[in-house]
């Protein structure tokens, strides 16, 4: 049988195919149409989907999306009557985009039409939080465990709690729009200056830079926490039900000053506001966490939703929680509900059985997206002249690595693209995490972004022990965990670094690249089983340094997605100080490359469209 799942209409659209309970393919339309967060219908991402799984005529069974349209459309019209007059305007102006949501299934048939596919036989709406929480489950290889749901909103729920046990999900609690944790944390997103559903990891990454001087601001005027994690909003201090933003003027009185404005600087401010969020943030995922445990007396705790990023708050559900162990969906997010959905249709819709062996999940590492042959790839290098060298399939991991070692930036292109908002290995940029000038190179050379922001440490699974204090694996690089002591460096407490460019060049242990201002880093393992290729250049920098780990971010830059196709990633290796290029078995380096004319760039910058 084969299953069409759809996300769309919100932000981060993504279409996933599946064949009985297999993954065969799942991509998000951004990285087709090179439109951060895309929201339109995934059209780019469905065709991928059918080509990959070779449908013709009426081979696809049935289509699911992630949400239902008229019960979403109906929280909407009923929250801006509850806030009438006000809630009227905002209602009438939004009107026209929530129309065209509820044409949905006329919209999906015009892209079949258009794909020349012969509509599908079923169509099923689910709603939106049993998908993220059959992504979290169905896939987990957990026989049964809690599960645990939470973003910004989806109909009306904006957290659930269900207890999966073979290929059944039992809802137990949820707590309603307009409360919300997602919504919460967007809010100071926002606050700070960051992008709302896009910056909350840039919020999550400057918080270790501040002090919870908020947090009890927080607890006692904008939330009522009860035992079990749920909690009420005060909503005189949010704007988010009939206003254009999401905070307002009592907000802004009670955290000391106006929102900071997008790009200005960061202040002392900024930074306690962030940890001060965090704070909370982690504190009510652990009280949820917790009552899930209890009220299902599971010891296994599986995640999804937006806030389920949080990787921080995930490493510490992990090491205080009391859970044996936890999994989290790679594309927590509203990406991985296409996931679920397709999930609902098969074990839920058509009640067939789900078959879990307690230790191997069904992602299949997340290499979901489109891969590109050599010979795809030495085709295009040939027909743009672009010079590049061969390498030998036998010392290709040991030419990268030797590369890496000699503190070159390397942007490797290689195997099927990841599906969710992770780089693991396939689509990232690679650097020496030994090296103390590398997160400033990157942020600032490569990346294009905020100089505070910490990169993320790719290492071998058995090597895991020696860096980080972290007990289970980490393959999608959704656990923040301590880095060894007798690897830190500690802080000169009569010294404070004096500016955040300070601060973030100061070495706080032997690995200082990846090591973030507060000792942590986002970990992800790497085993030879899941990654072969991108195992044996670790594997071979081990050889070399002694160290089985280097950077890995994701191969983009800022407010670009990350690269999909060989096209993307030379645009994105010429438009940066990136030193060396991967695709698949092909080295390009910088100087050899003919002059680059930045097509891209010098249209934007004519004014046109």
């Amino acid at each position: 049988m084969n299953i069409l799942g759809i996300s769309a209409f919100y932000h981060d659209a993504a279409a996933v195919l599946l064949r009985d309970s297999e993954i065969i393919a799942a991509a998000q339309e951004e990285r087709f149409t090179r439109i951060k967060h895309d929201e339109r219908l995934p059209i780019n991402a469905i065709n991928y989907c059918l080509a990959e799984a070779q449908l013709h005529g009426n081979d696809l069974d049935s289509v699911i999306f992630y949400d239902k349209p008229v019960t979403k459309f109906t929280r909407i019209l009923e929250t801006n009557i509850s806030i009438a007059p006000k809630g009227l305007h905002r209602f009438r102006l939004a009107f026209p985009e929530q129309r065209q949501k509820l044409l949905i299934p006329l919209e999906i048939e015009k892209a079949f039409e258009q794909a020349g596919i012969s509509p599908p036989k079923k169509m099923y709406f689910c709603h939106h939080h049993e998908s993220h929480a059959a992504s979290a489950f169905f896939p987990s290889p957990f026989e049964s465990a809690a599960v645990l749901t939470i973003d910004g909103v989806g109909e009306w729920a904006t957290s659930t709690l269900c207890h999966g046990k073979n290929n059944q999900l039992t809802f137990l609690r949820e707590m309603r729009f307009p409360h919300s944790l997602g919504l919460l944390y967007s809010a100071f997103t926002y606050f700070t200056g960051f992008r709302v559903n896009s910056g909350e990891y840039k919020l999550m990454g400057l918080a270790p830079y501040g002090d919870p001087v908020y947090a009890d601001r927080i607890r006692d005027t904008l939330i009522d926490l009860r035992d079990d994690g749920s909690f009420r909003m005060n909503l005189d201090y949010f704007d988010y039900l009939g206003g254009r933003r999401m905070t307002n003027a009592k907000f802004a009185d009670l955290f000391d000053g106006p929102p900071r404005q997008p790009e200005a600087e960061i202040t002392k401010r900024d930074m306690d506001i962030a940890r001060s969020i965090q704070v909370v943030t982690e504190e009510i995922v652990m009280k949820m966490a917790t009552h899930a445990r209890d009220l299902t007396g599971e010891n296994r705790l599986c995640l999804a939703g937006g806030v389920a990023l949080n990787c921080v708050a995930n490493g510490r559900l992990l090491r205080e929680c009391g859970f044996d162990d936890i999994w989290i969906q790679p594309a927590a997010g509203d990406a991985g509900g296409a996931l679920g959905a397709a999930l609902v249709a098969w074990h839920t819709i058509e009640n067939q059985p789900r078959h879990a062996d307690k230790v191997h999940d069904q992602m299949q590492g997340s290499y979901l997206g489109p891969a590109f042959s050599d010979d795809e790839i030495g085709a295009y290098l040939q027909a743009k002249h672009y010079p590049a060298t061969k390498m030998p399939a036998a010392d290709r991991g040991v030419i990268i690595a030797k590369l890496i070692a000699d503190q070159k930036v390397v942007g490797h292109f290689n195997g099927r693209m990841e599906f969710g908002p992770r780089a693991l290995g396939n689509r990232s940029i690679l650097g020496d995490a030994r090296s103390p000038d590398m997160q400033s190179i990157m942020n600032l050379k490569i990346k294009h972004r905020e100089s505070f922001r910490p990169f993320a440490p790719s290492c071998l699974a058995e090597r895991v022990n020696d860096f980080f204090e972290l007990s289970s694996p980490s393959p999608y690089m959704l656990l923040v965990a301590p880095v060894k002591s007798e690897r830190c460096i500690p802080r000169d407490e009569s010294a404070p670094p004096q500016s955040m460019n300070e601060w973030v060049n100061t070495a706080r242990s032997d690995l200082p690249a990846i090591t973030h201002v507060d000792y942590s880093a986002r970990v992800q393992t790497v085993t030879h089983d899941a990654n072969p290729d991108y195992y044996n250049i670790i594997k071979a920098l081990e050889d070399i340094s002694g160290h089985g780990i280097l950077i890995n971010t994701s191969f983009n830059v800022r407010d670009e997605p990350i690269v999909c196709t060989p096209e993307d990633a030379y645009a994105c290796f010429m438009r940066t100080e990136m030193d060396i290029l991967v695709l698949g078995s092909y080295l390009l380096t910088k100087p050899e490359q003919p002059a680059w004319i930045d097509t891209e760039n010098l249209h934007n910058q004519s004014g046109l469209d």
